[in-house]
This record gives structure tokens, C-alpha cells and sequence, in this order.
């Protein structure tokens, strides 16, 4: 379909849905770069609320284990399939591998995700003050906490691992925010 083009004939004129608007058109479209908030308090805080760390961080971590289960288990399921196998049995075994260890990474992740966001809310209510330090805390103690019935090794090995993660992603995030315009 073509543009109608504007010809010398004075009877005709180039559609223009804005003119009765009596502003100028380039002022139309020049949106705001912040946030808009319907309430002051909303504008106010500058972090999510505990309960919303809690749901977002148990969410992801469960959506992000369950994700990385389910593809493991269809490995392993299509894996495990036997020459003699008919096609219903290998999909059958390839849904319930997969279904078994989603949900059992998911479960995993979920609950570290529940710790994690229950420990940084609780250090950014202890300390007043939202920085890196709250989450590397609450890295290295999700670690101890889920490992902690493995033995003092494992919780200490987990620990350090939670807080290097932790530190790790919140540096990562802080470069993006940085160097990468979004």
C-alpha cells in the first residue's frame, strides 16, 4: 500500500489527526525517563518489601530449578530408552524423568531462594541500610543453613560458595547498570 503523495492540486491535503490538539506535535511524544507513581509513599521506597523479595527469590529460584530439572530428566529419560522400548513407553519415561527431577531441582531452588530472601530482608532490617555487604551476609548464611545437616565441612564449603555467588551476581548487576544503557 502506498503513501498518498501530495500533489500541486490545492483540493487536497495530507491527513494530520493531531492538528485540532493545539500543541505541537514533537511535545506529543517526549516521554518521561522515570518512574510514575500514582502514590508519594510508593515513590518513597526504594526496594521491594520483604514479602515481595520473599515471593520473588522463592519464584525464580523454584521456575529456575524446575526449568533446569526438567531438561536434565528428559537427558537422562531419553538415555535410558531400551532398543526393544515402543514409542509410547519412551515418552512415558522421558515424561516422568523429566517431571521427577523438576520438580526435585525446583524444590531445591525454591527453598534456597526462601532463605536467601529472609536473610538479606532480616540484615536490611538489622542494618538500616540496603548495600552488598546484606547480600553477601545472606549468601554465605543461605549456604551454611541448607548444608548445615551434611556437617560442619559441607555447611562451611556452602557457605563460601553462597557468599562468592552473591557477590558475584550483585557485582555483575551493578556493571550492567553501569555499562549496559537499558
Amino acid at each position: 500500500m502506498a503513501m498518498p503523495e501530495q500533489s500541486s492540486d490545492r483540493n487536497t491535503r495530507l491527513y494530520h489527526p493531531y492538528q485540532d490538539l493545539q500543541i505541537p506535535i514533537e511535545n506529543l511524544y517526549n516521554l518521561p525517563t522515570s518512574p510514575e507513581f500514582l502514590f508519594h509513599e510508593e515513590a518513597a521506597a526504594q526496594r521491594r518489601s520483604w514479602g515481595e523479595n520473599l515471593q520473588y527469590y522463592t519464584g525464580s529460584g523454584y521456575l529456575t530449578g524446575a526449568i533446569t530439572g526438567a531438561a536434565k530428566g528428559s537427558i537422562e529419560g531419553l538415555r535410558s530408552a531400551e532398543p526393544g522400548d515402543t514409542l509410547k513407553l519412551r515418552i512415558n519415561r522421558l515424561l516422568n524423568s523429566s517431571g521427577q527431577t523438576g520438580r526435585r531441582f525446583g524444590n531445591s531452588l525454591g527453598i534456597v531462594g526462601l532463605i536467601f530472601a529472609g536473610l538479606e530482608s532480616a540484615m536490611v532490617a538489622g542494618r538500616g541500610t540496603d548495600d552488598l555487604l546484606n547480600c553477601v551476609v545472606a549468601g554465605l548464611g543461605t549456604g551454611v543453613l541448607y548444608k548445615a545437616a551434611s556437617g560442619p565441612r559441607s555447611a562451611a564449603v556452602a557457605g563460601a560458595i553462597g557468599g562468592l555467588a552473591a557477590g558475584v551476581a550483585v557485582a555483575g548487576k551493578q556493571l550492567i547498570k553501569r555499562y549496559v544503557p537499558i
